[in-house]
């Protein structure tokens, strides 16, 4: 064996393990290393262990960094983010302070539908430079995979300008890309006293043209009062899982109109917010198979109440922690913030939220089985942080902890 990279001299190395999401007890179950170190050919781990390094791992050529005593841990992915977009919405700041509902911001015309006006006339190329800096961003603070929505395009040219810009950065930046096609965000002004057209352009239109052309691998619906409801939701969702698109849903973010228990009866790979869910939502995900995707940060930005992740771990739902980062309700490039408020608001433990960010989230975008750990035959993405230990990263909130970031293999940052 002839490793291109060796990491050694890992103070500590923790890592979830396995190929599939974990929740209950097992959700905070991790392998902590000790003098650890992790060698890797190409871009596949080949090697995890503790103590010297064997001499069969030691090749002339091979590049090697010394961790000094540091935590290592693998990359973080965010499973959850409405990645491409035009404009910003901080006008919206002052209404949200003064308590403003958002469901009574978007029916003045602000929310989303702001956005989406802004997405709507900005360039292809314009919302690529804007989103390729995001994700130079994202990586700087560890984040080595990344979820990105459409949504603000909400007809078929925008939604696919959106599409086409997540292609586009994945095949010109490290950060790797998961595409989810999210025209059911909410029903744009043509359509607002047809919403049987709007549906008809999604399901008959929109969704054919996405599979078969491979420009998402999910479709997400925004299931929220006066946005679509959890009939409207099962349609649009049962007509992509038929195109052989994973299904997500937005539920129970404001109120409880039945999408959590839909996304269990549906078998969606993930629920998303979640801050309001129902006991019978909790227990439906939980017999369907889905996984909690949480935002923390957003109802941190909004003042809003915190889902109830303890709740969901001890009824063995899966929980995801993704940082939600959008222009209106958590303008946030930061896993790591979301991390720490999963940790001190949700009561998670730094080892459930670890595996949150990593195993749980890979897990929602269908790629538990290529990254999310540190174990031999995974993809080589790793972080090396400025602590000596996994709680140092939860208790010293606020500033970017990561020194050294590792995507397929390569240093790159």
């Amino acid at each position: 064996m002839k490793p291109s990279l060796l990491i050694y001299n890992i103070g500590m190395l923790a890592t979830a393990c396995g190929n599939s999401a974990h929740g209950g007890k097992a959700q905070g179950e991790i392998q902590i290393i000790e003098n650890a170190y992790v060698a890797v050919e190409e871009n596949k781990i080949v090697a995890v262990g503790e103590g010297e390094v064997p001499a069969d791992l030691r090749c002339d050529g091979c590049k090697t960094i010394d961790a000094n005593n540091k935590l290592v841990t693998a990359g973080l992915v965010d499973a959850h983010t409405h990645l491409v977009f035009g404009g910003w919405r901080e006008h919206e700041l002052a209404l949200k302070l003064h308590g403003v509902p958002y469901l009574d911001i978007l029916a003045q015309g602000g929310g989303i539908l702001s956005t989406v006006c802004s997405t709507r006339k900005a360039t292809e190329d314009e919302l690529f430079d804007k989103t390729a800096k995001a994700l130079d961003t994202m990586l700087s603070l560890g984040t080595t995979t990344c979820e990105a929505k459409s949504g603000y395009g909400l007809d078929f040219e925008n939604e696919l300008k959106q599409l086409n810009v997540v292609k586009r950065l994945q095949e010109s930046q490290p950060v790797e890309l998961v595409s989810t096609f999210m025209a059911a965000h909410a029903l744009p002004e043509e359509y607002k006293d047809d919403r049987e057209g709007y549906l008809s352009l999604i399901i008959d239109k929109m969704l054919p043209y996405v599979a078969e052309h491979k420009l998402a691998d999910f479709c997400d619906v925004f299931c929220e009062t006066g946005v679509f409801t959890a009939e409207e939701s099962r349609r649009i969702l049962t007509a992509a899982q038929k195109h052989g698109l994973g299904a997500k849903i937005h539920a129970d973010e404001i109120d409880p109109i039945g999408g959590s228990v839909l996304a269990g009866e549906i078998g969606a790979v993930s629920a998303e917010h979640l801050i309001v869910c129902p006991d019978e939502g909790i227990a439906s995900m939980a017999k369907g198979g889905t996984i909690a995707c949480l935002l923390p940060a957003t109802s941190f930005y909004l003042g809003a109440t915190f889902a109830p992740a303890r709740k969901m771990v001890e009824a063995g739902v899966p929980v995801a922690v993704a940082s939600d980062f959008n222009p209106g309700s958590t303008p946030n490039l930061s896993l790591q913030l979301a991390m720490n408020i999963a940790c001190y608001r949700y009561r998670l433990t730094p080892e459930e939220v670890l595996t949150a960010a990593t195993l749980n989230a890979a897990a929602a975008i269908g790629k538990a089985d290529q990254i999310g750990t540190v174990e031999v035959g995974k993809q080589a993405d790793l972080l090396i942080w400025d602590a000596d230990n996994l709680n140092f990263i939860f208790y010293r909130y606020g500033n970017n902890l990561v020194q050294t970031v590792i995507k397929n293999g390569k240093v790159v940052k």
